[in-house]
């Protein structure tokens, strides 16, 4: 059964011109997407994990001595348009550029708007243009990318749920990478210097990105050249894509639409990652080490930063063996970055090691997601294609019950802080645990969700419908960043269990309306699951 879906992956690639080289039972163009993808997270994770904690921060610290529900504004809205401009980019790869082009364009403003930030020290101003150049460049980069893996399998193929988990992974490799080491940097050197760092790895991943283009056939080319591919084989009378009813195109719509809605009430409690969370870890965690508890800290540091950094070395070696001798600029640039990233981490290693005691950064606390993220995707991959494939809908009730745990985990960590507290020293458990579920339910959600775009959506309009998946996640961090400049008032009035409880309770009552809406929503998928 598995070598005749494996038949069928390749016939798929043959059609649109794609070497049908693969790595690890998937096309060896799904890891030059991998590792694109993981540096351009690793620019916008790597200034996210900063951005709050620099705007909060004194001025004698460097940073801007913003009040927290300021900063969370700027957050929200930062993130929100970040999210938002997809929509934008989305149409003109469609109707314009092609998704390569548009990938390319926006890797080349990202880094622009990197370098703008790194020079915040001199002018304000510098750095609200690279927030600005950011939005924009994310706007044509994002969708696209992600346009680009559900084209290299069949809508009905066993293997593209599975091919969006490991492009998760890369995603979640780049965010665990550019906060550790972004984060880091930018809480203990400098924050400019988190900033620029960022940018560096931007412009490695758009030349690997330039350099592989190749390997994807017709795959992402103008509009013009796609037309006249399908045409010659009209033209040849070479099988070309069914054609799909009305009706059906109107009733799978429906259901991307619910799973956006669901998605928005997932990333609006998700994204307190980089808000409120944030903000959470700095003021009432207890962070200050010593002792046996610093010694343990730093082993449990040296490998969540080794052990990420050889995980994804080993995915790159896979893939240079096997698109080395035709695409050598590409693994090239890949490597160099990564020598660099092993020179980062091994000097945050030994830095930390020979520092007496351990004060945990703030933003520490943000790699956890990722390092979950990388340490499951492989499984949650191999489960949905071997053991247990439940349909789009009970997958996205799962991820919304799981982040529900993980907040009600942290309301109950939270639930001794004193109503109006500015301060306190609850135990980092909580945080872990509360990471730990967040990052189970977004591999139920995420990848899932960018795998069910891709299959429902009509192939003309792809590059729009995941503009408005991503445009789902503006509204989210729209709402996110809102109800998280609420915290000091809520924790006033409240405390700060409640505060985290809601982001518990209105997750979990949108997976129970999911899972009782499950038979009409897989009817109306028309034989997608």
């Amino acid at each position: 059964m598995n070598q005749e879906k494996d038949q069928v992956l390749v016939a798929h690639l043959a059609k649109q011109g794609i070497d049908d080289k693969m790595v690890n039972g998937h096309p060896a163009g799904l890891f030059v997407l991998f590792f694109t993808e993981m540096w351009e997270r690793f620019s916008y994770y790597g200034m996210r994990a900063l951005l709050t904690l620099f705007l909060i921060s004194t001025i004698a610290d460097g940073g801007w001595e913003w009040s927290n529900e300021r900063a969370m504004k700027l957050y929200g809205a930062y993130t929100g348009f970040v999210y938002l401009t997809p929509l934008i980019g989305g149409m003109i790869a469609d109707k314009l550029t092609g998704f390569k082009k548009a990938i390319l364009i926006g890797a080349l403003i990202m880094t622009l708007g990197h370098l703008s930030m790194a020079f915040e020290g001199v002018n304000s101003g510098f750095f609200f243009l690279g927030l600005l150049l950011m939005i924009l460049g994310n706007g044509m980069f994002k969708p696209n990318i992600s346009s680009m893996v559900g084209n290299l399998y069949p809508d009905k193929s066993a293997k593209k749920d599975a091919g969006y988990t490991i492009f998760y992974m890369g995603i979640n490799a780049g965010s665990f990478l550019g906060m550790l080491l972004c984060g880091y940097i930018g809480e203990k050197i400098g924050w400019h210097y988190g900033f620029g760092l960022a940018g560096v790895f931007m412009f490695f991943g758009m030349l690997q990105f330039y350099f592989g283009q190749n390997i994807f056939g017709i795959i992402g080319d103008s509009p013009k050249a796609i037309q006249a591919h399908h045409d010659e084989k009209v033209k040849n009378h070479e099988e070309v894509d069914e054609v799909i009813p009305g009706n059906v195109v109107r009733d799978r719509l429906v259901v991307v639409t619910i799973f956006m809605l669901a998605s928005v009430v997932f990333f609006l409690s998700f994204e307190q990652a980089g808000g409120s969370m944030s903000i959470f870890a700095k003021d009432y965690t207890q962070r200050l080490l010593s002792g046996d508890s610093a010694v343990a800290f730093k082993w449990i540091d040296t490998i969540l930063t080794i052990v990420p950094i050889v995980i994804v070395t080993i995915v790159l070696t896979a893939l240079a063996r096997k698109i080395y001798k035709q695409y050598p600029l590409t693994i090239l640039f890949t490597a160099i970055s990564f020598g660099i990233i092993w020179c980062l981490g091994l000097w945050k290693v030994f830095r930390e090691i020979g520092i007496t005691g351990s004060e945990v950064g703030a933003s520490w606390f943000q790699i956890l997601n990722a390092f979950f993220i990388i340490s499951l995707a492989s499984s949650f991959s191999k489960f949905w294609e071997k053991v247990w494939n439940p349909s789009g809908p009970v997958k996205f009730a799962l991820g919304l019950l799981l982040v529900g745990i993980g907040f009600a985990a942290l309301a109950y960590g939270a639930s001794d802080i004193p109503q109006g507290a500015k301060t306190a020293s609850v135990s980092m458990i909580w945080l872990v645990i509360a990471y730990f579920f967040h990052s189970a339910g977004e591999l139920c959600l995420s990848p899932v969700g960018l795998s069910y775009v891709s299959k429902l959506s009509p192939k003309k309009f792809l590059g729009l419908l995941f503009g408005c998946w991503f445009c789902a996640s503006a509204i989210a961090n729209f709402i996110g960043g809102f109800l998280g400049s609420y915290i000091d008032k809520i924790t006033e009035e409240h405390s700060m269990s409640y505060f985290f409880m809601i982001f518990a309770i209105v997750p979990g009552v949108t997976a129970l309306l999911l899972i009782a809406f499950n038979p009409i929503l897989k009817k109306m998928m028309h034989g997608i699951n």
